[in-house]
C-alpha cells in the first residue's frame, strides 16, 4: 500500500481537501399529482478527506453550470475548500460523452480562479485514485437505488431524502474517544461538523409498507428508515473485511470498543459496547464475547461485532 497524502492526514477544518463524484442517474418528478413528467438528475456527493464526511447535492444536469452552482452551494454550507480531486470526465458516469464537457479544466478554472480552489483530475482509468468518493458513491447508491424504484419524488423530496441519508452516513462510528471502560462514546463524523452527536427526530417505524399506498411525506420516512436499516447492518461488515496487505486479524481485547449488530434500532442510533469477557474456545481462539453496554450486558459471537479502529 502506497502512502497516504497530505491531505488525508492533516486536518484543518472539514473538507478542507475533498472528493467530489457523481452517482445516478435517479428520475424525479415536475410535480406532483397525474400527468407529472420524469426528469433525470444526479448525486453530487462531496466527501472530506481527513474525517470522511459526507455532502450530498441533488442537480439535474451533467454540465459545468449545474456543477458549478453545487459547488456554490456546498462552499456557502461547508466552507470553502482548498483542493477538490474528481474524475477527468473521460468515465465520469459509463461512456456518456456529456461527461467529456462537464469537468472542462479551462472552465472551471475560469469561473473559480479568484476563489482560490485548486482542481485536481485524478488519471484516465484509474478510479482507485479516487476511491473515497467512490466508496461513497457506493454507500449511498447501493440501497438507494433499489427504493427508488417503486416511486418518484419531487426535487425538494428528493433534496429532504438526501439530506436524511447524508446525516446516517456521517453518524457511523470510527474510533473510541476515550479509554475508559465506563465511556460508549464514538467519533464519528458529524463531530467535526457541528461538535455534537446527531440525534433524529423521533417518526414511528413504517415497517414494510407498500410505497405506493403511503402519504408522500412517509414515502420518505419509508426511504430513510430502510436506508439505515440495511447500511447499519451492513457497515459492521465492512470493517470486518480483510484487505491484502494486512496479514494479522483484528483481534478483541479487554476493555476494547465495539460497534454491535442490532436490527432493532431507531435511524441514528449505533448500538456500542465495551469487551467485558472473552470466552475462548478449546482451541484457544476466542469466538464469543461479553459487552457492557448501555442497556446492560450482553453476549454476542465474533460475526455480529466488530472492533472500532483506534488512531
Amino acid at each position: 500500500m502506497g502512502q497516504l497524502p497530505a491531505s488525508r492526514t492533516e486536518l484543518e477544518f472539514p473538507f478542507l481537501h475533498c472528493n467530489v463524484d457523481y452517482a445516478g442517474p435517479v428520475l424525479i418528478a415536475d410535480r406532483k399529482g397525474r400527468g407529472c413528467k420524469l426528469i433525470k438528475s444526479f448525486l453530487a456527493i462531496f466527501i472530506c478527506s481527513s474525517v470522511k464526511a459526507c455532502h450530498i447535492e441533488l442537480v439535474t444536469a451533467l454540465s459545468s453550470e449545474a456543477y458549478i452552482a453545487a459547488l456554490n452551494r456546498f462552499v456557502s454550507r461547508r466552507g470553502k475548500p482548498k483542493s477538490i480531486t474528481s474524475d477527468n470526465g473521460s468515465n465520469f458516469i459509463g461512456a456518456s460523452n456529456e461527461l467529456a464537457q462537464f469537468l472542462l479544466q479551462s472552465e472551471l478554472e475560469g469561473q473559480m480562479a479568484q476563489e482560490g480552489i485548486e482542481f485536481k483530475f485524478i488519471p484516465a482509468y484509474t478510479p482507485h485514485f479516487n476511491g473515497l468518493a467512490e466508496a461513497a458513491v457506493r454507500s449511498t447508491k447501493h440501497h438507494l437505488k433499489r427504493l427508488l424504484q417503486n416511486t418518484h419524488l419531487t426535487y425538494e423530496e428528493m433534496a429532504t431524502c438526501l439530506t436524511q441519508i447524508e446525516a446516517v452516513l456521517n453518524s457511523r462510528p470510527l474510533t473510541p474517544i476515550s479509554t475508559d471502560p465506563s465511556d460508549f462514546s464514538a467519533l464519528t463524523p458529524v463531530n467535526f461538523l457541528i461538535g455534537r452527536s446527531l440525534i433524529a427526530i423521533p417518526q414511528p417505524q413504517i415497517g414494510d409498507a407498500n410505497i405506493t399506498r403511503l402519504d408522500r411525506f412517509k414515502r420518505i420516512e419509508l426511504i430513510k428508515q430502510h436506508f439505515w436499516s440495511r447500511f447499519s447492518l451492513e457497515y459492521v461488515n465492512l470493517l470486518q473485511q480483510k484487505v491484502k496487505w494486512r496479514s494479522s486479524t483484528k483481534e478483541l481485547k479487554l476493555g476494547s470498543l465495539v460497534l454491535v449488530k442490532e436490527r432493532a434500532l431507531p435511524p441514528l442510533m449505533w448500538s456500542l459496547g465495551r469487551v467485558k469477557q472473552l470466552y475462548p474456545g478449546s482451541d484457544g481462539v476466542s469466538r464469543v464475547a461479553e459487552l457492557k453496554t448501555r442497556r446492560g450486558t450482553i453476549r454476542r459471537a465474533f460475526n455480529n461485532i466488530c472492533p472500532l479502529p483506534d488512531f
